[in-house]
């Protein structure tokens, strides 16, 4: 009956919604690196922590007034509240019980609740096992008043401060990379100091004017030797003394020298991720932004249209010298590889990025790109750069929403639009910037003067314009040339005089922004006109 009730909770727990947002609001407050709530929840745990070392120091030589016990307590619940929601979110006991229940109806076998049970102790082990689980623990023990001598864990209150402080996350970080070689750096010093210490005693115990009389004694003299420090509260009286004070003098200058070498390499290899979260945290500022993949020439273009647009954006190329040149020109810039799932989740595919463009000039990368960004985000919008025609299919089948083809794009513009003036003053136009000449899209709408025309019959020349193409979804267009897929439509560049236009069809025009309005309102004129008159 009991397995039968905790089954049937497990189950509720899964569907229950509450649960889920309740679990994923915590979550976001205590462990998502880019929660805004996180940070503030960081920022007010400092400031608790500080507060309560503060107190408990002045406590020790002041008596305790009534409201500082209050204010001891109040912040031991907020310790004790954080440590049991962190062990809480760690894992999900109801996933382990469903697990353990599905295993066995499918096997066939009855339903065993102590080994469902030993998982759930084993991963709530693993959480209370971990290094801050235990200082947290350790942090919450001074506040215990009838055993004073906890109040040496006093100092684990200010280790709480390396989960909420990204600059100390950050050399605990490089420590930790560097565990083999302080590992072994350490075990070294401490065979140097055992021998240190056995040797100091061997030569200065019982030496008349000597200090050392412990071994302690000796272990002290070595600790400070060994660190450079040299009070000059020990100094040994013998020659045998002072040969091991100049053996530990000389080894601890490579000693020190080996453990700075760890420190800067380590530090010099987490710049590059230092630099990378810095981008990433400037990000958060936006709501809506873009993921450039590639700043060569194309990227490079697009980037100055999208600062000049006031629109926010990173930069993501394998370069060293692109990201250098993004970066002099006051673009957000990181150095990596836009295939891999990390560099775009750091990104922020997920957390506001509205479109990527995969630009590389490598057409395999920008295939690779597109397939990690699809699998990232179903919805995030995809543009893929094409530099070879037999690679386009490949980008739609890959997940791209558009694929561009600039180099084709060039060679069809300068071979259907020579000889035309107009046209490449409209192109020349957009390209360098000038206000008055744009590119734009006019509905051909049911019933309207467009509707059933052919192309030869607009008034485009009169309105110094030029048709770069039509955009439609209708099958009658499919028997003309110069087709080019967009997902379920087609872009018919430079069509035919001969071509007739449907309602739903889009005509892209290029010319002055004056004459391609004139021209959008003749035609709503005439089409309301046709609609009144009998």
């Amino acid at each position: 009956m009991l397995s039968k009730l905790i089954v049937y909770a497990a189950y509720f727990l899964k569907s229950a919604e509450g649960y889920r947002r309740s679990k994923q609001f915590f979550y976001q407050l205590l462990e998502e690196p880019h929660s805004p709530r996180k940070r503030r929840f960081d920022s007010i745990m400092i400031g608790l922590i500080v507060l309560s070392v503060i107190f408990l120091l002045y406590r020790i030589e002041h008596q305790a007034s009534t409201m500082g016990g209050y204010f001891e307590q109040a912040i031991l619940a907020v310790f004790i509240t954080e440590y049991l929601l962190r062990g809480w979110i760690y894992s999900d006991s109801y996933k382990i019980i469903i697990e353990e229940y599905e295993k066995a109806l499918y096997l066939n076998l009855p339903f065993n609740l102590p080994a469902a049970g030993k998982r759930i102790l084993a991963k709530e082990l693993e959480y209370m096992s971990s290094a801050f689980a235990v200082i947290d623990i350790l942090a919450i023990l001074p506040s215990y008043r009838p055993l004073d001598i906890l109040r040496i864990f006093i100092v684990f209150r200010l280790f709480k401060l390396f989960r909420y402080s990204d600059s100390a996350k950050l050399f605990a970080n490089v420590l930790a990379s560097r565990r083999y070689e302080l590992t072994t750096l350490l075990i070294f010093s401490g065979f140097l100091l055992f021998i240190a210490s056995v040797a100091i005693y061997m030569f200065e115990y019982q030496v008349a004017g000597g200090s050392i009389k412990t071994m302690f004694d000796a272990f002290y003299w070595s600790v400070v030797t060994l660190a450079t420090v040299g009070y000059g509260d020990i100094t040994p009286q013998t020659t045998g003394g002072r040969w091991v004070a100049v053996f530990l003098i000389l080894t601890s200058i490579g000693v020190l020298s080996f453990f700075t070498s760890i420190l800067i390499a380590a530090f010099a290899e987490k710049m590059l991720s230092l630099r990378e979260s810095r981008a990433y945290a400037e990000l958060d500022r936006y709501q809506n932004f873009i993921i450039i993949c590639g700043f060569g020439r194309v990227g490079q273009e697009i980037a100055r249209h999208l600062h000049r647009e006031q629109q926010p954006f990173i930069v993501i190329d394998r370069k060293e010298a692109n990201v250098v040149q993004a970066k002099n020109l006051g673009y957000l810039a990181v150095q990596n590889d836009a295939s891999k799932n990390e560099v775009l989740l750091n990104a922020g595919i997920n957390r506001g990025a509205t479109a990527i463009l995969c630009i590389t000039g490598d057409d395999v990368v920008n295939v690779y790109i597109t397939l990690t960004g699809r699998h990232l985000n179903k919805n995030v919008r995809i543009i893929s750069r094409a530099n070879r025609h037999e690679n386009v299919n490949k980008l739609y089948q890959a997940g791209a929403d558009n694929v561009i083809r600039p180099f084709e794009v060039a060679g069809l513009l300068a071979a259907e639009f020579v000889g035309q003036p107009v046209a490449f003053e409209a192109i020349s136009g957009i390209l360098q910037n000038q206000t008055e000449i744009t590119m734009e899209t006019v509905l051909v709408t049911e019933n309207s003067p467009l509707d059933n025309r052919r192309i030869g019959q607009l008034d485009l020349k009169q309105n110094k314009l030029t048709l770069l193409g039509v955009i439609s979804d209708n099958p009658i267009h499919f028997k003309h040339k110069n087709k080019y897929q967009v997902k379920q439509q087609h872009f018919y560049f430079n069509p035919e005089e001969k071509f007739i236009l449907r309602h739903g069809d889009l005509l892209v025009l290029l010319g002055r922004k004056y004459g391609i309005d004139h021209f959008r309102d003749q035609v709503e004129q005439r089409r309301l006109w046709n609609r009144t008159s009998p």
